[in-house]
């Protein structure tokens, strides 16, 4: 699976037909998903949010800036953001199974296209910049809209697509690949644009009048949003893995009040990472002392709580988390405990026992956590506080993982099933059949595998809080190795039961090496902690 994102910014916010034309050339092309459509009316600028294959998105790309041309003229715009086109900026943003690089190509075909079949001027920016100085979108934009004529007049900003020549309808556009960019917005319990723009100036990169700012990978300015009667710091955060969005948050908090006002909440523009809002959560934990290994949906509402993301309207994280948007459903993992027997107790073949290893795994990871939250804080285990807390974070993941793996296994059974049932009348047919029963077979296998290698990690962990956790729950880090051990003998199985079905004499040998090292590490790990709770 290969997935890009793609964030065209469009100098259009107020009119609604407009917005609805450019999405609708947009969801046009097959293969592409317009996840966030985020219009506003001060700015007057419209951000849309697809993702899909690259090829897809590249074509969804390019239908929307041909729209935009139709149906945007520059020369009657105007709004609170800076901007010198219709299709003011576009970026590719890899996501799975895609690159940096690829993105990079991306923007070069679509430059490309853009200034060849629309005449309009085109710059590279950021990863995609073919100069120094053009990888800032700021230094690009200077100037904007208003100065875009005499600009194109300098033989230093030649366009990288296209002919030097002013486009006065469609301006010039801004096409890059970059890291994931979150826009966000810090609202202010005051009118004042001015103390807005001082707190932006202390917080970005660029600083103020040759005073560097706070923090690297942060463009903000402020302004007045009429909509919404108050102050706000807008931000672009470039690389949140660098600079946290919990660190930028309590900064602006602690800078508002120095002026007096108070940070009251925020606003997400476009959609953020998972991992992004998990991070927030966690430093929203920490700052309390508690244990930050809770499960992904609690530290996803505490981020949205901290944040007071539903201040301006509600926040649905359905909605505004990329990976939500995009993933899979998980028909068995979603079920209910009941539901999940029920279902399994059933002739159908499949959720089977690849399923069940994972369930098993899965189980064992929660319980490990579950016995390293206890511990945490209690009299006599202070010395293993923080080895305890990382430890029931990995847990968590770990526990995540596997119950991904629930579903994966039974999607594998019936990717073999379907392979079956393929036509093999012809020649032709019997030989496409034969490679797909083989890479389904090879699916089938790796997806026990994974289950394996994921639970070797558990069980050390179980054994971890088997030796050190608190003695109280002993018995439930005894249980938590059993259930690592069972997830273990069974993903074995599964993976033993399908080698004979692979052809490549050479990926069965070292596939089932690997499959028989990790179980032989599993039963020594869990027979440890069976020594420990049963001593001899």
């Amino acid at each position: 699976m290969q997935l890009v994102e793609c964030v065209p910014n469009f100098s259009e916010g107020r009119d609604k037909n407009i917005i609805d034309a450019i999405a609708q050339a947009i969801q046009s092309i097959e293969g592409t998903t317009l996840l966030d459509v985020d219009p506003g009316a001060d700015t007057n600028r419209t951000v849309m949010t697809l993702v899909g294959s690259p090829e897809s998105v590249l074509e969804a790309a390019f239908q929307g800036i041909a729209k935009v041309a139709q149906t945007i003229d520059m020369r009657h715009h105007t709004g609170a953001h800076a901007r010198m086109g219709a299709c003011d900026v576009c970026p590719f943003v890899p996501l799975i199974g895609t690159t940096m690089q690829d993105c990079i190509e991306l923007a070069k075909k679509l430059g490309k296209r853009v200034a060849h079949e629309l005449n309009i001027p085109v710059y590279l920016y950021e990863e995609a910049a073919t100069r120094p100085e053009r990888r800032n979108l700021a230094n690009i934009r200077r100037g904007e809209y208003e100065g875009l004529k005499e600009k194109l007049n300098d033989p230093d900003w030649t366009p990288d697509f296209g002919s030097a020549v002013f486009n006065p309808r469609s301006g010039a556009s801004v096409i890059g690949a970059r890291e994931f960019l979150i826009a966000f917005n810090f609202n202010l319990n005051t009118r004042d644009a001015k103390i807005a723009n001082r707190i932006a100036w202390s917080i970005r990169e660029a600083g103020h009048k040759g005073r560097p700012g706070r923090f690297r990978h942060v463009k903000a300015v402020g302004w007045y949003m009429e909509d919404f009667d108050c102050a706000q710091v807008t931000m672009n955060l470039t690389n949140y893995k660098i600079t946290p969005l919990g660190e930028v948050f309590d900064e602006v908090c602690r800078q508002a009040e120095t002026h007096g006002v108070r940070c009251t909440g925020s606003e997400l523009v476009g959609l953020i990472p998972k991992d992004c809002l998990i991070q927030m959560g966690r430093h929203a934990i920490v700052k309390t002392a508690k244990n930050p290994g809770v499960p992904e949906p609690e530290l996803i509402r505490l981020a949205i709580q901290t944040l007071g993301l539903n201040e301006l309207y509600p926040f649905d994280p359905n909605k505004k988390i990329i990976e939500y948007c995009v993933s899979d459903p998980r028909p068995l993992a979603d079920l209910s405990l009941r539901a999940f027997a029920n279902e399994t107790s059933t002739s159908s073949p499949a959720p089977g026992g690849g399923s069940i290893s994972a369930l098993s795994g899965a189980l064992a990871a929660a319980l490990t956590c579950m016995v390293g939250s206890l511990t945490i804080g209690k009299k006599g285990y202070e010395s293993i506080s923080d080895q305890m807390k990382n430890l029931c974070v990995e847990a968590q993941a770990l526990k995540d993982i596997l119950v991904r793996l629930i579903d994966d296994d039974t999607e594998a059974y019936n990717r073999v099933v379907a392979a079956m049932r393929l036509a093999k009348k012809t020649d032709e047919q019997q030989a496409r059949r034969k490679e797909a029963i083989e890479q389904a077979t090879r699916t089938a296998t790796l997806v026990p595998l994974e289950v394996l290698r994921n639970t070797k990690r558990v069980a050390q962990l179980a054994r971890e809080v088997a030796e050190n956790g608190l003695k109280n729950s002993a018995s439930d880090a005894g249980v938590a190795g059993l259930c690592a051990r069972a997830a273990a003998q069974g993903a074995y199985y599964n993976v033993m039961i399908n080698l004979p079905g692979i052809e490549d004499s050479s990926w069965v040998d070292q596939t089932r090496n690997e499959a028989q090292a990790l179980l032989e590490e599993v039963k020594k790990t869990t027979q440890d902690i069976e020594d420990i709770m049963l001593p001899k």
